[in-house]
């Protein structure tokens, strides 16, 4: 289901006086198929974005329903707003909602994870048997991607170094017991492996089959606890289980004394973050300016402290974003 969640309107540079205090209106649709946001007030069915090429404006920044996705959508937001324009952030359930508003223009901006959109729309375009197209080439992946999003009326920036991936963690202890720093040399101990993960990933192959294919790690069972759940890592901490599936940017890690392993033979795809745009309503150049520069600095270790502080912290993701762009000198206040 769409959530609005709020609207952010900025004091703008003199030269865009006139339109900086326009704020767009959300009207949500009832869940189960009709899912959609519509601008309202003068009759545009578009999402309230600029045209291309103009300056200032409103713009709605949208992503999924968890606490990465609002940190990457206030970053987004408040960088805009710092570039003269308003921005309402809404927050969706799943990839299926929110991609079609993007590219009908009822949303117009997306922090998304380059493999996994990549797949998506390979999917969406060529089958849900399509061969994989992105791999752990972020360039190819790119690449890969644009090919898929440029005919929907979508553009994607650059991808950064920060990124999102799926990664498998151990107790301190065991990695120390037996000398563990890599998902290599798990296999080459050939000890047997209880994994805490999620139902599906017995067939995942970036889950058990690429672990014991890619590595030749031996997983005996699969725990069903979830992935990078609290559940699942307790687990691992209390030696139910020997490796957890969490994700490379998990900030709890250590509350629960869990280790990384390095996925050292690349068996993971490339989910940098980038920012995807509807072409029609956020193609002007000086969004994909503002957004570059968020891109360029955002590192890994910068999204792990990110969302530390929200998780951990309880702190909320506007607060966190505010603070990390201005101390990157990302906004002027």
């Amino acid at each position: 289901m769409m959530k609005a969640t709020r609207t952010r309107a900025r004091a703008s540079r003199p030269a865009m006086a006139g339109i900086a205090g326009l704020a767009l209106a959300l009207s949500l649709a009832a869940c189960g198929g009709g899912d959609s946001l519509e601008s309202e007030g003068d009759g545009d069915s578009g999402g309230g974005g600029t045209e291309q090429g103009d300056a200032g404006g409103s713009l709605t920044i949208g992503g999924a329903n968890f606490t990465e996705a609002t940190i990457m959508a206030e970053l987004y937001a408040q960088i805009l707003e710092d570039a003269g324009y308003s921005t309402t952030v809404t927050t969706v359930d799943s990839r299926e909602i929110y991609q079609p508003e993007l590219e009908s223009g009822g949303i117009d901006i997306v922090p998304e994870y380059a493999a996994t959109l990549t797949e998506f729309l390979n999917a969406q375009t060529n089958g849900p048997d399509a061969e994989p197209v992105a791999s752990s080439d972020v360039d190819e992946t790119v690449a890969a991607l644009r090919e898929l999003a440029e005919p929907r009326g979508l553009t994607v920036l650059d991808a950064g170094e920060a990124a999102d991936q799926n990664a498998f963690a151990v107790s301190e202890e065991f990695a120390a017991e037996h000398d563990l720093t890599t998902l290599s040399d798990l296999g080459e101990s050939g000890l047997p492996i209880r994994l805490a993960a999620g139902d599906e990933c017995a067939e995942r192959p970036f889950c058990e089959p690429g672990l014991e294919e890619t590595y030749g790690i031996d997983i005996t069972e699969i725990d069903p606890r979830g992935v990078g759940t609290v559940q699942a890592k307790q687990a691992v901490a209390d030696g139910q289980d020997d490796m957890v599936l969490t994700t490379t940017t998990d900030a709890t890690l250590d509350q629960f004394g869990l280790v990384l392993l390095e996925d050292d033979l690349s068996l993971q795809l490339a989910d940098n973050l980038l920012p995807v745009l509807n072409s029609e309503n956020a193609g002007d150049e000086e969004i994909a300016a503002a957004l570059g520069r968020l891109t360029e600095t955002l590192t890994t270790d910068d999204l792990i402290e990110l969302n530390r502080q929200v998780d951990a912290e309880r702190r909320t993701a506007e607060d966190v974003a505010g603070d990390y762009l201005a101390d990157r000198g990302l906004i002027t206040n």
